[in-house]
């Protein structure tokens, strides 16, 4: 049977496809912006005829209706990194939170949580029966290559992307035909604050320095000041717009990088319909399933590759919290560890720590003596290396925890100083 044959026998409605979805079945659904929005409405419509399906992904971008009240019975969320759709139902019991690190989740699914049914968005096919899973390679391609049932969205509007990042008509058992808008996520708010980190985190790269880049302001304020590097690379688990205008200026060339020269390299992507329209189709972005792009033995691989991640908290020691609140689950590892020990592992590597020195509209200080009770402690004190505010730069390795206490004094608000010196002089009494 040739490929096309195969595409029209499996063509069928939404409402058909879930119907393949049984109750206590576990449903790995595709990550972040590549989120299979029509299956996911289509399951959802058809709660009534499930119990206990439980739903596995990482960062839901959709509604995340399905983690609702009213659906308790019917369905339950096991994440592997909240969001802002999912934290409610875990703070009050109605979802369930796995930690493990990014690169590991494709081990986790064919080894610990193997899928019932995974549901996927991919790219219509090429002449040869392939179809990319465009922004969301990840863990994606290796739950479909895995389940028992593949139900695959194919969305006119999905980019191409290049790399590890196809699979073949014939391994998708339900094709539902789509043309709708892939989910976007805007550009964030950068403030003084977030400009005044970015530059701190540019005097820390040089020219031909491959990035990993996580999300958010901070990242996007960091790339505003890289417009004077040259022929700077990217091997990181995501990007967004802003490495499309440092690329598209020039900047951004990958000729440097030690590894998969002149590719950006990334498993998922996160952005605007520019950031897709470029990818699609551009033999100069490489995507690959997670358990490569962020095992940190290829990062290492990457001479000079300096790691830009945020935080919660970071006490005097140095032990930095970037998942919880106290007890209070609010997201997940994601690929942090992942790349702070490949950039420390780097030749010429740099693991960056950025963060606004306080929170709560400046009444919590994100420098503390002590953690919160409860919480877990993401990058350990052995890990960290640069620690950055909008007031500078500590840098912390090969510090004594008394000089790390220092460091980290001169980087917090100036209304916290005081307090966090208090407990300084009565951790470190002076001995003469």
């Amino acid at each position: 049977m040739d490929w096309k044959t195969w595409y029209q026998d499996h063509l069928c409605s939404s409402q058909e496809a879930v119907q393949a979805i049984q109750s206590g079945n576990r449903v790995v659904v595709a990550h972040a912006t590549g989120e299979p929005s029509v299956l996911l409405d289509a399951m959802v419509a058809k709660a009534d005829h499930y119990e206990n399906v439980e739903i596995v992904h990482m960062v839901a971008m959709g509604n995340g209706e399905y983690c609702q009240p009213q659906y308790v019975r019917n369905f339950r969320h096991n994440s592997l990194f909240l969001g802002a759709s999912t934290r409610a139902a875990a703070a009050e019991g109605r979802a369930d939170f796995t930690p493990v690190y990014f690169s590991e989740i494709p081990d986790l699914l064919k080894n610990y949580l193997h899928p019932n049914v995974a549901l996927i968005q991919v790219s219509p096919p090429d002449e040869h029966g392939y179809c990319s899973l465009g922004i969301s390679v990840d863990y994606t391609k290796p739950a479909a290559e895995c389940a028992d049932i593949v139900i695959a969205q194919v969305n006119q509007q999905m980019p191409r992307t290049l790399g590890d990042s196809f699979l073949h008509v014939t391994e998708l058992d339900y094709i539902v035909e789509t043309n709708v808008p892939v989910i976007e996520l805007a550009p964030p708010t950068i403030g003084e604050v977030e400009k005044n980190i970015g530059k701190h985190v540019a005097q820390l790269v040089r020219d031909g320095d491959t990035l990993q880049l996580g999300i958010g302001a901070i990242p996007d304020a960091v790339l505003l000041f890289l417009k004077e590097k040259n022929d700077l690379g990217i091997h990181t688990e995501m990007f967004s717009d802003g490495v499309v205008e440092l690329a598209e200026a020039g900047v951004i060339t990958n000729r440097k990088k030690t590894l998969h020269k002149g590719c950006s390299v990334a498993t998922f992507l996160m952005g605007t319909r520019r950031l897709y329209d470029y990818v699609d189709n551009n033999p100069a972005v490489a995507m690959y399933p997670v358990d490569y792009v962020n095992d940190p033995y290829v990062i290492a691989q990457n001479d000079n590759l300096v790691s830009i991640n945020s935080c919660v908290q970071i006490d005097l020691m140095g032990q930095v919290v970037s998942t919880s609140a106290g007890l209070r689950q609010i997201s997940g590892v994601g690929g942090q560890i992942d790349f702070v020990r490949g950039a420390n592992m780097s030749k010429g590597g740099r693991a960056i720590m950025a963060m606004p020195s306080t929170t709560g509209k400046g009444k919590i200080s994100k420098i503390v003596p002590f953690l919160d009770p409860g919480s877990a402690v993401t990058t350990t004190r052995n890990d960290v290396n640069y620690v950055i505010t909008e007031y500078g730069i500590a840098q912390l390795k090969g510090k004594t925890l008394r000089q790390r206490a220092e460091a980290l004094i001169q980087v917090a608000h100036p209304d916290f100083r005081d307090q966090l010196r208090d407990e300084y002089r009565r951790r470190f009494p002076k001995l003469f």
